[in-house]
């Protein structure tokens, strides 16, 4: 069915538990997320869906009408096109499927401008066909131009047929063709010059027991055929995982993709349960990754203490502070016989905390050495959010003083957490698995600035830069 697009300080070092999405994030068969005048919209099954202002919290409102099951959006042009599975799927005790494509100029039920145009059918099965017409999936050829939809689910085979993007209708004497089997929810895109086949392998519609994961193939070709990583043929039942249960979710189906610019990008799905929502199918986002030009579903940002580490060089994020050193011996090599081996313990915030002014203090970049002055607590600033994430508020553990932007451009730690947009942080992992790091606004300018690297020991704030060293973070969890 289908896929695409508090403020206390805390005393422990590293938590376990993920973001998820909030407000009422409940969907089954999500379609491709698309934006609409600044909002964010997602079609599921049985018609409706979910609307976000931010892509972090969600409610329903979303309108698509027709019912059915597992729908996909694309905006063509100034228009959406909305298609969807009408029966099939053994609704209704059959397989004898319908797909239907639909057109609006918005997708925000309070425009006058929106209304749906009347449904087309573009493709169809009697039941007794290796195939079954429903889970519809998009995509327009960014190399071509031209529109395919692929369908289907483990009655039969996934199919591939081209549609007319000026109309939504299925191209005059097009034939389908088979592409995959034993999946479903299928779903296409195109990445520097492979066609990836995305389908949702596993069992559906139950709860804490499905066992939904998604699956992947590619091709030269939109046609196929689609291969995995081991040359294993999706005709043949292959395909690389992408995403499988993790965490407190579990069955995830229906891919979706969002680019959010270059180096930074999404994808969206339904886990079939969440422990922590009664188990209900929610809508999740994560990064999406690529290694070795294979998409791979990257983990949801997890609150805790970090070392923020340039990937310029390697050297740690920290306050301006005089360095403090340890009152321990020096030791060397050869061990004096008389001497108990016995641990040291570590620097403590106490021990330093008292030197450090009580003002804002600079920050730069230097040898990560596990001093207080280097560890940075990242929590939710409970101020909303962007695609998948909340803003994070970033501070020196144990204490409230917080990483924020400058009208010069620059980052310093402040004294205390205002919730100003200067001190809320988007933290996105990037598709090679690093991090950008940037303010919601920067003070004095409109400009999208990210934490840099200009020199190995000089942060600042600059535009990003996905294909510079200097633009990328990593971040080291302390336990």
């Amino acid at each position: 069915m289908k896929k695409f697009l508090t403020y206390a300080i805390l005393s422990c070092s590293f938590a376990l538990t993920a973001e998820a999405q909030v407000g009422e994030p409940f969907i089954h068969d999500p379609s491709t997320i698309q934006e609409c005048d600044g909002k964010y919209y997602t079609f599921g099954t049985g018609g409706g869906g979910l609307i976000s202002s931010d892509g972090w919290s969600w409610h329903s409102g979303a309108v698509r009408p027709g019912g059915g099951a597992a729908p996909d959006a694309l905006k063509i042009g100034d228009r959406y096109l909305v298609v969807y599975g009408a029966t099939g799927g053994g609704l209704g005790g059959g397989h004898n499927g319908r797909i239907l494509t639909m057109w609006n100029k918005t997708l925000d039920p309070e425009s006058p401008d929106f209304k749906y145009t009347d449904p087309i059918e573009v493709a169809s099965t009697d039941g007794n066909e290796d195939c079954d017409a429903i889970d519809p999936g998009l995509l327009l050829d960014p190399t071509t131009g031209r529109l395919w939809l692929s369908y289907g689910t483990y009655f039969g085979y996934i199919r591939l047929v081209e549609l007319d993007p000026k109309t939504g209708e299925r191209v005059k004497g097009n034939e389908a063709i088979d592409i995959a089997i034993d999946c479903e929810a299928s779903d296409l895109m195109y990445r520097n010059g492979w066609y990836y086949l995305l389908g949702t392998h596993g069992t559906c519609c139950d709860g804490v027991n499905s066992t939904y994961n998604i699956v992947v193939g590619r091709s030269r070709k939109v046609t196929g055929p689609y291969l995995d990583n081991v040359g294993r043929d999706m005709l043949q039942g292959g395909g690389k995982m992408v995403i499988a249960a993790h965490d407190k979710v579990v069955g995830p189906g229906h891919f979706g993709r969002i680019i959010e610019g270059e180096g930074v990008e999404k994808m969206s799905c339904h886990f079939e349960a969440d422990y922590d929502q009664s188990g209900m199918s929610v809508l999740g986002i994560r990064p999406l990754l690529w290694k070795n030009d294979w998409p791979v579903a990257g983990d949801a940002f997890k609150e805790g203490t970090y070392a923020i580490l340039s990937e310029r060089r390697g050297y740690s994020l920290e306050l301006a502070v005089d360095f403090a050193r340890l009152n321990v011996e020096r030791r060397w090599f050869r061990r004096d016989q008389n001497v108990e081996i016995k641990p040291i313990e570590m620097q403590k915030l106490a021990d330093v905390e008292g030197k450090w002014s009580a003002g804002t203090i600079e920050v730069r970049c230097s040898d990560y050495m596990a001093r207080p002055h280097q560890k940075w607590t990242i929590e939710n600033a409970g101020k909303g959010g962007y695609m998948g994430q909340p803003y994070y508020k970033i501070r020196i553990e144990g204490t409230n003083r917080v990483l924020t932007a400058t009208a010069d451009r620059e980052v310093v730690a402040k004294p205390e957490f205002t919730g100003g947009d200067e001190q809320l942080w988007r933290i996105d992992m990037l598709t090679d698995g690093t991090y950008r790091i940037m303010p919601k606004a920067v003070p004095g300018t409109t400009e999208k600035l990210a934490l840099v690297s200009i020199g190995d020991s000089s942060p600042t704030l600059a535009a990003f830069d996905f294909n510079s060293d200097n633009s990328k973070w990593n971040l080291k969890g302390l336990k």
